[in-house]
């Protein structure tokens, strides 16, 4: 599509909204999907042009997402009122995620991670999350933790087990995210997961995992888990 052309004078089946109601919301690219929410253009650019170079200047949708209000306002095209619909439609998406927990058996760390990514990825600063888990792998209840800085995200050893004790959980899990998107765990994650290995043990309670949720690239994927490593 040339770029100056307004969507309204599209044809029909290449219109957002039209296409998504004959094919569905998965046939429609991430230009056209923030399209639908950003709704008019500028002059020069339509509103998939603007959300084709809304994702091009970020380097995709989580990035995107991951832009403070006051930032995302400021972007070509947008202002507050479609900054605020956009940040609205990043945050249903992830309380989506999080309702459909009851649902997820999590008995792989490649699992824990797809159900995790979405929540975490894409975010600015640190969080750690605690994941209470039945025998069967599937999922008590989630807790964050702690939220910290851009690098570091603190929690003692009783704030974690707490959790445990109260949900009287035969399993749990523990995992947090690096803004930067690589996963490999600092010293501070190392001393961490030993000490809560060594307390859980004490404790006789079952810690499955600890896992770093990062972005992927061509060269790594997207998590470190200390179990899979061999450090549990």
């Amino acid at each position: 599509m040339d770029q100056h052309q307004r969507i309204h004078d599209l044809p029909s089946e290449q219109k957002p909204r039209e296409k998504m109601a004959a094919l569905g919301a998965e046939a429609l690219s991430n230009e056209e999907l923030l399209a639908i929410f950003l709704r008019t253009g500028t002059k020069g650019a339509s509103a998939i042009e603007i959300g084709r170079q809304l994702i091009q200047k970020h380097g995709g949708i989580v990035p995107l997402a991951r832009i403070d209000l006051k930032d995302l306002c400021k972007e070509h095209g947008l202002g507050l009122a479609k900054a605020c619909q956009l940040q609205a439609a990043f945050e249903l998406g992830s309380r989506a995620a999080r309702e459909s927990s009851s649902a997820v058996t999590l008995s792989s760390s490649l699992a824990i991670y797809h159900f995790l990514a979405p929540q975490l990825a894409h975010l600015p600063n640190e969080k750690l999350l605690i994941l209470t888990l039945h025998s069967n792998g599937r999922l008590i209840r989630m807790r964050e933790l702690s939220s910290g800085s851009t690098n570091q995200t603190v929690a003692s050893i009783s704030e974690i087990l707490r959790p445990v004790l109260i949900d009287q959980a035969p399993n749990f899990v523990i995992a947090h995210n690096h803004p930067s998107g690589e996963p490999t765990p600092s010293e501070p994650d190392r001393l961490l997961t030993k000490n809560l290995a060594e307390a859980a043990h004490t404790m006789d309670l079952h810690f499955l995992d600890h896992l770093i949720i990062g972005r992927p690239t061509d060269s790594r994927q997207g998590y470190y888990s200390f179990a899979e490593e061999g450090l549990l």
